[in-house]
C-alpha cells in the first residue's frame, strides 16, 4: 500500500472522529469542520464525506465498540477462504452454517449496541448489517472496508463477483485504515455512604428498574426477531425438503415404469428377432429354389 501524505492522514483522522459520532450529529459536525477548514485543501475533501446509511453506521459503531468481535469475524473469514480449496462439499456446508451462526450472533450484538446508543434497528437494517458481516468474511476487500470503520453503505458479496468496495467507504484511502476502538466508559463512581436518607431514592430506584426492564425487553425483542428469522428459514428448508422428496419419489416411480417398459421391449425384440430369422431362412430357401428352376429352364432352351 502506498504511503499516505500528511493531508490524507489528517483527513482520515477527522473522518474517523466524524464516523464515530451519533448518526444525527454527522452532517452538522461535518459542515462545522468544512467551515473550520475553509480555504484549505481539506475543506472540499471534508465536504465530500457522505453521511453513512443506517446499516453502515451500525457496522461502524460495532467496529469501534466491539472491536474484538469484529476481529474474530475477519479472522474466521480469512481462515475459511484459505481452507475452501481443500474442503469437501460436506465440510463447506458445515462451515457455511457456522459462518451464518457467527454473523447472526454478532448482528444481535450490533442491534443491542445501537439501541444503547439511541437507535432502534429494524429487521431490514439488521439484514443489511448481517449481509455486510458476511461479505467481510467471504471477501478480503470487504473485510478491509468494514475494519476501516468508515463504511458509508452496506455491503453484499458471495465471494465470487468483485465488489466495488472503494465506493462503499468514505474515501478510497480508508482501505487499509483501521478505526481505533472507542475508549471504554469509565466505571461509575462508588456512591458515598451517608446516614442522610435520599428523599428521591425510591423514585431513582424505580427509574433504574424501569430502564433495566426496558433494556431487557429490548434484548428479548431482538432475540425473538432472531428466532423468528431462524425459524422461518427452517420452515422454508423443511418445505423445500418435502418438495424434493416428492420429486425423488415421482422420479423413482417413473424409473420403475421405464424399467418395466424396457423389459417388455426387450422381450418383444427377442421374439421379433426370432420371427425375422425364421423368415430369412424361408426367404433364402425360396431364392435357392428359384435359382435352381431358372438354371433348369435355361438348360432346356439351349
Amino acid at each position: 500500500m502506498a504511503e499516505r501524505d500528511d493531508l490524507t492522514e489528517q483527513l482520515l483522522g477527522l473522518a474517523e472522529r466524524l464516523y464515530g459520532l451519533p448518526l444525527a450529529e454527522f452532517t452538522p459536525a461535518r459542515d462545522a469542520l468544512v467551515k473550520q477548514h475553509k480555504g484549505t485543501d481539506l475543506a472540499p475533501r471534508l465536504k465530500a464525506l457522505r453521511k453513512p446509511s443506517t446499516a453502515a453506521w451500525v457496522v461502524d459503531l460495532l467496529v469501534r465498540h466491539e472491536t474484538e468481535q469484529v476481529e474474530q469475524v475477519l479472522q474466521v473469514g480469512s481462515a475459511l477462504r484459505e481452507a475452501q480449496a481443500s474442503m469437501s462439499a460436506e465440510e463447506l456446508r458445515a462451515l457455511t452454517k457456522q459462518r451464518r451462526q457467527l454473523t447472526a450472533a454478532v448482528t444481535t450484538t450490533a442491534r443491542g449496541l445501537a439501541r444503547r446508543h439511541g437507535l432502534k434497528v429494524t429487521q431490514a437494517v439488521a439484514d443489511q448489517v448481517e449481509a455486510t458481516l458476511t461479505a467481510a468474511m467471504v471477501d478480503a476487500d470487504c473485510g478491509q472496508a468494514v475494519r476501516s470503520g468508515l463504511l458509508v453503505t452496506a455491503l453484499a458479496s458471495t465471494g465470487v463477483d468483485a465488489v466495488d468496495v472503494a465506493a462503499a467507504v468514505a474515501l478510497p484511502d480508508a482501505l487499509g485504515f483501521e478505526a481505533a476502538p472507542a475508549p471504554s466508559e469509565p466505571p461509575a463512581e462508588r456512591p458515598v455512604l451517608s446516614v442522610v436518607p435520599d428523599p428521591d431514592a425510591d423514585a431513582k430506584a424505580r427509574r433504574a428498574a424501569e430502564e433495566a426492564l426496558a433494556e431487557a425487553e429490548g434484548e428479548v425483542e431482538d432475540a425473538e426477531a432472531a428466532w423468528e428469522e431462524a425459524q422461518g428459514e427452517v420452515e422454508q428448508l423443511e418445505a423445500r425438503a418435502l418438495e424434493l422428496q416428492a420429486e425423488i419419489d415421482e422420479l423413482k416411480r417413473r424409473l420403475a415404469d421405464l424399467e418395466n417398459d424396457a423389459d417388455d421391449v426387450d422381450d418383444a425384440l427377442e421374439e421379433a428377432e426370432e420371427v425375422r430369422d425364421e423368415a430369412q431362412a424361408v426367404r433364402d430357401e425360396a431364392r435357392a429354389a428359384r435359382d435352381d428352376a431358372a438354371a433348369a429352364l435355361e438348360r432346356l432352351t439351349r
